[in-house]
């Protein structure tokens, strides 16, 4: 009898094997330049290729990384940031996917009071009031930007508490000022209190994500912290206005008036 031939293994299907680039084929694959991808390796945040001889050779885990970092980047992350996020999933000290949704969940405004484009009139209905002058003002003070015919408005809000602080008698330049200095304040509370509360966040209990407990935390925070700030500032405000006229200094306005 003939003996029967061993069999062989089947040839490894073509499309079946992993990808592999040089940097200018990784640089088409992901539409990023190719001095760009030699940047993010000198930041440690793109793995180096494997050598062979002189050749460097990249593969689809380094287009995907490519891709994570350009939707990093696109949340505003610093190529710093970016590194360091990666090295902590890398390292499985945080789920990137739940890290993300964090991220969002941070960026979420706290008030409604989104930038507007509006024409000439529709800038001084907004402000109630439509003295000569007014618009010059406002674009010269910050509230307003000039953008051909039309003007771009930051801040809606600030816009109408400015005018309603004019209309109580102070003026453009006093509230504008005002605003400045309540800003420069509230940028340092706002820093060291959301320091302060990520530092005793509490541990997340068993079967929920780090990223999850500090979510629902934050989602708790944006309505308690608003009230808190509310209530804070009208305290120090009422206790800065009796010292004002138990000191006697309120009797200068009337002086002055």
């Amino acid at each position: 009898m003939t003996a029967a031939m061993p069999e062989q293994p089947p040839e490894e299907d073509a499309a079946d094997a992993p990808r592999e680039f040089t940097i200018d084929e990784l640089a088409v694959e992901t539409r990023v330049p190719s001095r760009t991808i030699r940047f993010y390796q000198s930041k440690k945040a793109l793995p180096a290729p494997e050598r062979r001889g002189r050749k460097a050779v990249y593969n689809e885990a380094h287009a995907d990384r490519l891709r994570l970092i350009a939707r990093l980047q696109d949340q505003g992350l610093t190529i710093k940031a970016i590194r360091d996020v990666l090295a902590r999933a890398d390292k499985g000290e945080l789920v990137l996917g739940d890290w993300l949704g964090l991220k969002d969940q941070l960026q979420t405004p706290w008030v409604d009071d989104t930038p507007q484009v509006l024409t000439r009139q529709a800038l001084l209905e907004l402000a109630g009031d439509d003295r000569d002058g007014l618009v010059a003002d406002l674009v010269r003070l910050g509230l307003a930007e000039r953008a051909g015919d039309a003007f771009t408005v930051a801040s809606p809000g600030l816009l109408r508490v400015t005018m309603q602080l004019q209309r109580a008698g102070i003026g453009l330049e006093g509230s504008v000022e005002a605003g400045r200095l309540l800003r420069k304040h509230m940028a340092r509370a706002a820093a060291d209190v959301s320091k302060h509360f990520l530092a005793h966040l509490r541990s997340a209990p068993d079967g929920q994500s780090a990223a999850t407990r500090m979510t629902e935390a934050f989602s708790t925070l944006r309505p308690v912290g608003l009230e808190a700030v509310r209530l804070i500032f009208a305290q120090e405000m009422e206790r800065a206005l009796r010292g004002l006229v138990e000191s006697g200094r309120a009797t200068d306005v009337a002086r002055r008036g």
